[in-house]
């Protein structure tokens, strides 16, 4: 689920080195129809502060909780990719290899196709979220409660392919079958494995894989869609998503993975290494294996950018320690990227970070 992040972030980076009151910032998005709830975390290692803004449901109001869950989106590619390279580590697959060593027949060109251009995007697979009510970014009425499977995902892709343009292509279906190549090597589900090897062992009680289960633990705050009047879209079975991005959880389990994972503690140092070896995407990022890397004024930070209708989700962290995770439900319209990426720039780079 390409988010309105993948754009380029040059309005933003002239804000740098400008100190922020990102609790004002997030009022003002509110104000400005851009959110109808917003929370940020902020982390410099010794010190961690959160900040809400909006109503957790517009309704009944109530002031959303920076405990609150909240559907990651694409942040679940992060996830998946880092139990593929724990498997890496494991020996019992290798980046290089084709996705037919694994998996045969399964992908079109699947003997030239590697597990390392699956994770990176650059397997030239169509994206099963291209075609109409295949997109859990846009409102599907009474069909966003239909259970998916995953081949069923991979038929819809494979009927398609990309143009021969030698571009890079950010594609869900990268990350279901993926999803499969984890399941073929474990012989469990994808789920379990990242609970098994992520979840259990950081204490990341609040974070989980849904699978066809529709609504999201308390507290939260609701997510809506304008058509144009705002719907209430936070039920919806996400097994469309599956693991392209339908994990949920929370501001501070999200910082707490993402500085595992950036830390050295869940991967080899060679696997960390390639998961930050980066491909140009033309987006405003780099693409790693699961790991967005966006250019700050004052360095690099890692992470990833999520969305799912209702949710937008930013989770980023520099090789300081610094770390920010921003979650906002839309409202009338998306905020836009110097909003966004303007709370990021100033927070790395102003006084405070």
């Amino acid at each position: 689920m390409q988010t309105m992040m993948n754009v380029l972030v040059a309005a933003a980076v002239a804000a740098g080195g400008q100190a922020v009151d990102v609790r004002s910032d997030l009022e003002k998005i509110v104000a400005g129809k851009g959110a109808t709830a917003a929370l940020a975390r902020v982390s410099d290692g010794g010190r961690t502060w959160s900040a809400t803004a909006g109503v957790r449901d517009i309704e009944r109001g109530g002031r959303p909780s920076p405990n609150g869950h909240f559907r990651i989106g694409s942040v679940t590619k992060t996830f998946v990719a880092t139990v593929v390279l724990q498997l890496v580590d494991e020996g019992k697959v290798r980046l290089d290899d084709p996705v037919d060593q694994h998996l045969p027949g399964l992908v079109p060109d699947g003997e030239r196709i590697t597990v390392r251009g699956l994770l990176n995007h650059t397997s030239h697979l169509y994206d099963y979220m291209s075609e109409p009510g295949y997109s859990t970014n846009r409102w599907r009425g009474d069909a966003r409660f239909r259970s998916y499977q995953p081949r069923e995902l991979l038929k819809v892709a494979f009927a398609k392919k990309l143009p021969d343009d030698g571009k890079w292509h950010y594609s869900n279906t990268n990350y279901v079958v993926l999803g499969l190549l984890v399941e073929k090597l474990t012989g469990h589900p994808y789920g379990e494995e990242v609970t098994r090897r992520i979840l259990r062992p950081l204490g990341l009680r609040h974070t989980m894989v849904p699978g066809d289960r529709a609504g999201l633990p308390s507290p939260h705050a609701k997510g809506y869609e304008p058509l144009p009047d705002l719907v209430d879209a936070t039920r919806m079975n996400p097994s469309l998503d599956w693991a392209a991005g339908e994990m949920i959880s929370t501001a501070a389990d999200l910082e707490r993975f993402m500085s595992a994972l950036l830390g050295g503690r869940l991967t080899s140092e060679a696997s960390l290494r390639a998961m930050r070896t980066t491909v140009e995407t033309g987006a405003g990022f780099r693409y790693g294996l699961g790991l967005q890397a966006y250019p700050l004024p004052c360095g690099t930070v890692w992470g990833h950018s999520g969305e799912l209708i209702g949710y937008l989700t930013f989770v980023f962290r520099s090789d300081s320690g610094t770390s920010m995770t921003l979650s906002i439900n839309p409202s009338t319209r998306n905020p836009t990227t110097a909003e966004v990426m303007g709370i990021a720039v100033r927070t790395f780079c102003g006084s405070a970070g």
